[in-house]
């Protein structure tokens, strides 16, 4: 038997190899941990490093979707995103829009950031507001050169403040200064503009992207300086004095994901009943709180911003109102909207007169993809649909140009034929010189006045000396009409608009190929009958105001627009015109008039407007108009030319002696336009002699194979990089997966032995 001194001996005994073992399972459960959590660090690298940022960079095409790159010394920071957010609320004839630019800062560096964006071309741009954490900094309007000073005496202080400017009626440029390392900020601008309307259809259009500019050479006389002082010296003529500040930095689709995601959101109070309402280029999805109320949203979230937004929407009943009068009261006076559509009148049993249509294509680089197959399939379209009594020219445009008749021939077979030949063969390269075909255009050697002489401009518009084609336009149109058509995905709305006006013609939009037949059907609807001439406008009881100052010809399925300044809202306003060879009358009571929003603001807008056209036509002298405008854009808060908002915030927040970085954010290419044939050809497979060759078969087929374009190979530039945020956690995460599992494993054999001692 054991007695019980042996039992005591034993237990002291076993007390060490207890201690031992417990010792034993701790060290393993530490070193279990340990490993775990040794694997599982290895697989998250800190890539909010500064050490990081600065020397990991990768290729552009890593990029996310929805990414802003931010221009840095080392090329571009990956700052997360520039998000745009546009609110707009339809209240019957007009539109107030709320955009909201959300600017982030990822660097370690302290930042301006400078952002190009575009507008729609009558927008009445009033209201910016600062955001900065739970602070909101109102902007004031001021003359530009002096809301540059403040803006630049801010920045230089280190206060965190921001700048809108004009570049031209429809291209902004956002600078904001003293963005923090990892800060972000918020810049809010609200502009009103008016609803379009046209064959009882309204629409409104957001433009998404500034699409890159031609811009013509300066040219520069220069002589040398005597040597006693006689004062000779250089002169320099610039076309496009601002080219550097409409000419942000395009990002090639082939190597970078899109930037700048954009949401928008349309709150829709037409006055009336819906009926269809769409959306051409982006898909949409509806809501419907009230009755009288319709959201629509985008169906897919944020979209690269890189083509318009376009919403059309139709009444429930057949026919659109062909009448509306919105009136609005500010200050001492009354603002007066008034929409008329003529009535559909065909000429009187007269055989209406022959035409003389002159087509101008553009088929310079920037046409490049989609837009040369919509500007050709358009032309074609308008080549068929000319008459036998009829007789044309076609010309065709890059940095040179080409008539492919010598004057006009009729429009018989023969000559469509070799017209449509001319059209499907022609390639889109080179530059955009377009002022030397618009001058061609309206060069009207017959001056036979037996035919109505019509020009129809098909381009995208993409050129910065605007301002020399309204000139020539004002100086040469005679008795022509131009109608500009434009084309693709981001047209330059001011040009066409402000051309069309100046030749006294219309502007039509193409955004797509499936809309060629429809917009141009509607577009030779108003080439093909009588539009309402020698228009004029009376008021009975009320001193107006009225814009525009003369009033132009209106066309089939078009609404004359008349904006007032009244000293009183009495009596009515009496219009008449000629529709044809037959007089037409109407008379709108004023006492009728519904209220309206931001009224004064859009009458303003379109006396700015008034007066740059004024200036364009020498009616007035460049001082005069701009006396004009200065005046009306301080007394109605407006950024113009002359005249921008400037926000600061009174905190400092840049520490003194920080150094400031200025970042240019680039923006996207319109969506269809080919990066090649814009910046230059990157290195690429040779052309297969089908692909050199010019197709020469029926016109339609031309324009279908077109469709088939074959993919570019494309090679990578190394010239832009970003920083890469991204690691190989996937693996390092699968290492750490299996030692755990080992340790677990290796754990468990060791209990194991433990208890078989």
């Amino acid at each position: 038997m054991t007695t019980s001194d042996e039992i005591e001996a034993d237990k002291r005994r076993e007390q060490p190899s207890l201690i031992r073992l417990v010792l034993f399972f701790v060290m393993q459960g530490v070193a279990v941990i340990l490993v775990g959590f040794a694997a599982l660090f290895l697989s998250f690298e800190p890539a909010w490093s500064t050490e990081r940022l600065q020397s990991a960079f990768l290729k552009p095409g890593d990029a996310r979707a929805g990414s802003l790159l931010l221009k840095i010394d080392e090329g571009y920071a990956d700052a997360s995103r520039l998000g745009v957010d546009v609110d707009l609320t339809v209240s019957g004839p007009t539109v107030r829009a709320r955009v909201t630019q959300i600017f982030r800062n990822p660097s370690k560096d302290w930042v301006e950031a400078i952002y190009v964006y575009p507008l729609p071309a009558g927008g009445a741009v009033d209201s910016l507001k600062m955001v900065i954490g739970d602070r909101v900094v109102v902007g004031d309007i001021k003359e530009r050169q002096q809301a540059k000073i403040i803006y630049e005496q801010a920045k230089q202080s280190g206060h965190k403040a921001a700048l809108t400017e004009q570049e031209r009626p429809n291209i902004f440029t956002n600078s904001v200064a003293n963005i923090g390392p990892g800060e972000t900020m918020l810049v809010q601008i609200e502009y009103q503009e008016p609803v379009a309307q046209s064959g009882g259809e309204f629409s409104l259009r957001v433009p998404m992207v500034v699409a890159p500019r031609y811009n013509p050479a300066p040219v520069v006389q220069s002589v040398d300086f005597k040597p006693d002082g006689g004062g000779w010296g250089s002169a320099k003529s610039d076309p496009v004095p601002d080219r550097d500040r409409i000419s942000p930095e395009v990002l090639d689709p082939a190597t970078n994901a899109p930037v700048n995601p954009t949401r928008i959101t349309v709150r829709l109070q037409a006055g009336f009943q819906l009926g269809e309402v769409r959306s051409h280029h982006h898909a949409i999805k509806t809501e419907k709180p009230d009755a009288s109320t319709s959201i629509i949203r985008l169906a897919e979230g944020p979209v690269p911003a890189d083509r318009d937004f376009e919403l059309t929407w139709k009444p429930a009943a057949e026919k659109a109102p062909s009448v509306g009068l919105f009136r609005e009261h500010v200050g001492d006076s009354d603002y007066l909207l008034a929409f008329v559509t003529p009535p559909a009148v065909e000429q009187a049993q007269q055989k209406p007169m022959p035409r003389e249509v002159i087509f101008v294509i553009d088929n310079s680089g920037s046409m490049g993809g989609v837009s040369i197959i919509q500007a050709k399939a358009s032309l074609i379209y308008a080549l068929g649909r000319l008459q036998p009594a009829d007789r044309f020219n076609v010309i065709r445009f890059d940095h040179t140009m080409d008539a492919l008749f010598s004057s006009a021939v009729p429009a018989d077979k023969e000559h469509i034929g070799r017209a449509t030949s001319f059209v499907g063969a022609l390639q889109a390269n080179g530059g955009t010189e377009m002022v030397p075909a618009m001058r061609a255009a309206l060069s009207d050697n017959s001056g036979d006045a037996g035919y109505v002489r019509q020009v129809v401009f098909l381009t995208d518009g993409a050129i910065g000396n605007e301002q020399q084609l309204f000139e020539t336009i004002s100086a040469l149109r005679g008795r022509s009409r131009v109608f500009m058509v434009g084309i693709g995905s981001a047209p330059n709305t001011h040009l066409m608009t402000r051309a069309a006006e100046l030749g006294r013609g219309t502007f039509t939009h193409i955004g797509a190929v499936e809309q060629v037949e429809e917009r141009m059907r509607g577009l030779f609807a108003k080439l093909e009958n009588p539009a309402v001439t020698n228009l004029t406008a009376k008021f009975s009881e009320a001193t107006a105001d009225i814009t525009p100052v003369a009033i132009p010809d209106v066309y089939r399925d078009e609404p004359l627009v008349l904006a007032a300044k009244l000293d009183k809202l009495a009596g009515s306003v009496e219009i008449k015109g000629r529709i044809g060879d037959r007089p037409w009358t109407v008379i709108l009571p004023l006492a009728n008039a519904a209220e309206g929003k931001g009224l004064s603001k859009l009458w303003a807008r379109r006396k700015i407007a008034d007066a740059e056209v004024a200036r364009t036509t020498r009616q007035a002298s460049p001082e005069d108009a701009d006396k004009a405008i200065l005046a009306l854009a301080l007394e109605h808060q407006l950024v113009t030319r002359l005249t921008s908002l400037v926000a600061v915030d009174k905190t400092p927040s840049r520490p003194q002696g920080e150094p400031l970085k200025v970042s240019e954010l680039p923006i996207n290419l319109p969506a269809g336009w080919d990066f090649e044939k814009v910046f230059g050809e990157r290195p690429r497979i040779p052309a297969t002699p089908t692909e050199r060759r010019a197709d020469t078969e029926e016109a339609r087929v031309q324009v279908a194979a077109l469709k088939r374009v074959q993919p570019v190979v494309t090679q990578a530039p190394n010239t832009v990089t970003l920083p890469k945020t991204a690691t190989d956690a996937e693996l390092k995460m699968i290492a750490g997966v299996i030692l755990l599992t080992f340790s677990l494993i290796l754990l468990v054999f060791n209990r194991r032995q433990m208890s078989r001692c």
